[in-house]
């Protein structure tokens, strides 16, 4: 992507990974962990061990020599059975730290990677012990990575910029409001929160945006998808946001999405399901509020509905947090301090 900040270059293995999820689709192939070799198999092996590496390997190395003096290298969501080696040989080349970003935990990690449909397991014959730091979007992974042999993993949670998420004065129209792709591993509260309390308060305004939702939304208004650039007006419309979030992110201990970071930057009044691990980046009942059944969210709507103040102050302090402790700058600086501490 193209940037005032940073300069780009191609994908060296952009036609590799155009065919293969091309093929993968029409073979409508998924991750399976009980055979970890499936999609492992000499062609694909032969594949990355005489074609992809060797084209990473280069650039890298090419990037590396033209751009001098890096302090490290960040690999970001980057197959990691399709690079492997490549660290240890850039860092006895070089002498650069190399780190590594998984943001998609825990869902990318084996044992789920079949019930999310993902098309390949790429923790699969990885080494993860090639890196300085491993950082993380999940902090009750962390065992987990240790055992299969990261080192220095760190929770780098989402966050949002809080210039890009800021309020905007608009007339609040929608009393309720959600916004998400697929009911997938979220129908238990996608049915506490919306379809039934929708059918139990007649006279308050349920608005849902996105799409592929295999359940009854009860009385809800389906709006499909809001562009990008009209999902901030989308929220602040809304006097009050719902997070319902997979369960695969809620019973994993603080596995961040992007979500409720961008909603409290809007100064949104949340709403949550149950979620382990909320209390690392927000004071439960005072930055957001979360209910336990269908019953406490009927009756929270109904508060927070008959108090605009209440949803103010709510929503106030939900943003001064992420002005605190949770903006991107603070997830740089944690990157630049672990960064630090490699050499």
């Amino acid at each position: 992507m193209e940037s005032l900040w940073w300069r780009t270059y191609e994908n060296s293995c952009k036609l590799e990974s155009i065919l293969y999820n091309n093929f993968l689709k029409s073979q409508k192939k998924v991750a399976d962990p009980s055979k970890p070799n499936k999609f492992l198999s000499t062609i694909t092996k032969n594949l990355i061990n005489l074609d992809i590496k060797p084209k990473i390997k280069k650039q890298l190395t090419d990037i590396i020599t033209k751009e001098k003096d890096l302090d490290f290298i960040l690999f970001m969501n980057i197959p990691l059975n399709h690079i492997t080696g490549i660290p240890s040989e850039l860092k006895t080349e070089f002498g650069i730290p190399c780190l590594y970003y998984d943001g998609d935990m825990p869902t990318i990690l084996p044992k789920y990677a079949m019930s999310r449909g993902f098309k390949f397991d790429y923790y699969v014959n990885s080494d993860l012990s090639e890196y300085d730091a491993f950082f993380v979007n999940s902090k009750g992974v962390i065992e987990d990575l240790k055992e299969a042999g990261a080192k220095n993993v760190t929770p780098l949670y989402y966050a949002a910029d809080a210039d890009l998420f800021a309020p905007v004065n608009v007339e609040q129209t929608i009393d309720v409001s959600f916004y998400g792709h697929g009911s997938e591993l979220r129908e238990e509260w996608m049915t506490n929160m919306i379809t039934n309390p929708s059918k139990r308060l007649p006279d308050v305004n349920f608005s849902v945006g996105g799409g592929n939702f295999g359940i009854d939304m009860g009385n809800a208004k389906l709006i499909g998808p809001v562009p990008y650039s009209a999902f901030r007006e989308f929220c602040c419309k809304s006097k009050i946001n719902l997070n319902i979030t997979r369960w695969s992110h809620t019973n994993i201990y603080a596995s961040a999405t992007a979500r409720p970071f961008e909603l409290a930057a809007y100064g949104a009044c949340i709403v949550s399901q149950p979620y382990k691990g909320i209390e690392e980046w927000f004071e439960v009942g005072k930055e957001i509020i979360v209910v336990n059944n269908e019953d406490e969210a009927v009756e929270t709507y109904e508060w927070l509905l008959s108090s605009d103040e209440e949803r103010l102050k709510i929503g106030e302090r939900a943003r001064q947090r992420i002005l605190k402790e949770h903006t991107y700058r603070h997830r740089a600086k944690k990157i630049i301090e672990v960064c630090k501490s490699c050499n």
